[in-house]
This record gives C-alpha cells, structure tokens and sequence, in this order.
C-alpha cells in the first residue's frame, strides 16, 4: 500500500488507535475532517473509515489496522478495551469546552478555500455528537461505574506479566494502539478517568506505560497525553484562527438552523445504527 485515507477526529480513540498504527508502521495517510460523501451516504458519520490505495471506504479500527499489519484482537481483549472508554460521556459536561476542543482540530487539506469549507461543515459533526452524547446520557444509560479505576485494572495486571515496556513486549500491538487512543480521547478533553490515571497509586504500571508509549510517539501529531504524563510534550498544533472563525461561523449556522440540522442529526443517527 502506497497511501491511506483516513476519516475522522483525532478526539475519537478509535480514529486516534488508527493514526497511531500508521504513525508506527511509518505508513503515508492523510486525515479528513468531514466524512467523504459516499461514507456519509453508506454508514452516515461513523468513524474512523479509511480508504486503502484509492479501494472503497472500510470502517472498524481493528479491521483497519490489521490490513496495516497488525494482529487480530481477542473479543475479551476488546471488551476490556471498550471497558476503558467509560467516563468519556463526561466530555459535553461543559458546551463551551466540548466545542472549544472541537474547533482546535487542524485541518491539513488544502487549498485555504477548502480548509475553511471543512471547519465550516465540521462544526455540524460537533453538533451531531454533541447531541447523541447528552441524550445517551439523559436516557440514563451512561451510569458512572463506582470506581473509575477498576476499568484499567486489567491492563495494570498484563503490564505487571509482560516483558516490555508495551502490552505487545517490546513493540507496541493492537493493544497499545486501542488502549493509547482511549487515552488520547481521555486527554484531548479531560474527563474524570484523567485523574485517576494520573494519581491512583493502583495504577503505577499504566502510568509507566503512558510515558513509555509518549516517549515512543513523540512526534505523533496529535499527541494529547503529553501535557499529563512524563515525558511532557505540547498539545497539538491548533487551528489557525482563520480556520477556528470558519468553525464558529459553521456553529453558529448550525445552531440557528436548527429546523434542518436536528432532523438531519436524528436521520444520521439512525443509519449509523442501522449499519
């Protein structure tokens, strides 16, 4: 393979586990921050999708990292990596943060007429999750879990077996890539999880292995967990302010359009279930 496109948001830990793995594999992609048209068509705004080499739009991170060359994941390994996103429906606790953290995502298409073109469409997929979000939460099915710890005790007890400083040894796997992008997601808007990362004294080998897979991705892009754990590196590059004007401009739109966009939200949504 020659190149990848890839959909999504590096906000989601399952587009960040792919980047991540074509990070590792040191394979060429680029990132599209509105879903390509015939995606939008087929499977809605699910994400991360990925074109291979020009093939058609495929979803599934761990289906997409194994075309790269990465091994199957386990379905009890997946499980407990699904375990480890809880307390991610904590992000829209605050509107203006969740949109904030939104409008920061830099956009590495080009020309500028169509960077500013995608902030300005972007600002509906905020708006869509944003949405789903709170009314999974309303609904009463986002209960917290008493301890937010308890779900990365699992990968505490397999880094205390292992014989590296990653899940996979001394390289990363598909562990690391799905575990690290929950991470990012934990980071890139910080959720109470963080805390518990960053000080449960319970959780000492995961945080030995934070700082292990920071220092390996050090020039990872859209590295979040950087302004956390050691080794401390910056957050990613932000929008210009250009961009960020053309993603408030598209929030406003979207808000004062709502007739349109909230029937147009429900639509998506239900398609994504259906696929």
């Amino acid at each position: 393979m020659s190149h990848i496109d890839v959909y999504g948001v590096n906000h989601s830990p399952w587009v960040q586990a792919v980047l991540l793995g074509l990070h590792e594999k040191g394979v060429d992609h680029s990132l599209k921050i509105v879903p390509p048209f015939q995606v939008l068509l087929t499977t809605g705004v699910m994400m991360p999708a990925a074109s291979i080499d020009g093939e058609p739009w495929q979803l599934e991170s761990a289906e997409i990292l194994r075309r790269v060359g990465f091994d199957d994941i386990s379905p009890s390994d997946m499980r407990a990596i699904q375990a480890a996103w809880q307390g991610v429906l904590h992000r829209p606790d605050s509107a203006f943060r969740f949109w904030h953290a939104f409008s920061l995502h830099r956009d590495s298409d080009t020309p500028l007429w169509r960077r500013l073109r995608n902030q300005f469409l972007r600002s509906f997929m905020t708006l869509y999750f944003f949405l789903l979000i709170r009314a999974f939460v309303f609904s009463g099915k986002g209960q917290d879990p008493e301890n937010f710890t308890d779900q990365f005790i699992v990968w505490e007890e397999k880094l205390e077996h292992g014989e590296g400083p990653f899940l996979g040894g001394n390289v990363p796997c598909v562990l690391d890539l799905m575990l690290f992008g929950i991470i990012q997601c934990h980071c890139s808007i910080p959720v109470p999880p963080l805390e518990v990362l960053r000080h449960d004294p319970r959780l000492s080998r995961t945080r030995s292995w934070i700082s292990a897979m920071n220092a390996r991705f050090a020039d990872y892009e859209h590295l979040y967990s950087g302004v956390y754990f050691e080794p401390h590196s910056p957050a990613p590059e932000r929008a210009p302010a250009l961009e960020r004007a053309a993603y408030w401009l598209g929030a406003a739109t979207m808000v004062v359009s709502f007739p349109v966009t909230i029937p147009l939200v429900l639509f998506l949504a239900m398609r994504v279930r259906r696929t």
